[in-house]
Order: C-alpha cells, then structure tokens, then sequence
C-alpha cells in the first residue's frame, strides 16, 4: 500500500485487489470474534480508528451491519484433543 501521504484510495486498494465491501466485512466480522456484544457507539469508534481514511467512510453502515450480523451467529466451539484425534483417525 502506499503511504498515507501519498495514498489514492480506494483505488490504491483496487490495486492490491481489496475492495471496500468485502475489507470492511472482514474487519467486522474480525472485530465481532474478539469483541463479542459491542455497542453501536463503541462499534463506530472502531470503524473510525481503523478505516481512518476518508475515502473509508462510506463503508461505516456497512461495517456496522457486518459486526451486527456476525456477533448474531454463535461462535464455534474449539475441538478439543480428543475430538480432533478421532476426526482425524476417522478421516484416515
């Protein structure tokens, strides 16, 4: 990416094959997995910190609706030794 001094998004993101919608999801749907229950506020607060550019900005609803959506689904449930060795012997 370029420098912030220098930067031309969104197109500099075009050009390292990001596009707004799908980084702004995967930022919420990021956010959502290691901070469960957030308030609206508190998600806008870190939309701003981290798409701080300006070019950003319309993808705000879009984050928020993203974070929304992912903390709706229950997380899921780590496999523990057990369960992976019989996975795997039953994959065998």
């Amino acid at each position: 990416m370029p420098s912030d001094t220098d930067d031309n998004r969104p197109q500099s993101c075009y050009e390292v094959g990001l596009n707004c919608r799908d980084c702004s999801a995967e930022n919420a749907r990021e956010l959502a997995r290691l901070c469960v229950g957030l308030r609206g506020k508190a998600v806008s607060q870190l939309f701003l910190q981290v798409h701080s550019h300006p070019a950003c900005a319309p993808m705000h609803a879009h984050f928020a609706d993203a974070y929304r959506e992912a903390s709706a689904r229950p997380a899921p449930k780590p496999m523990g030794v057990a369960t992976t060795a019989r996975a795997a012997i039953a994959a065998a």
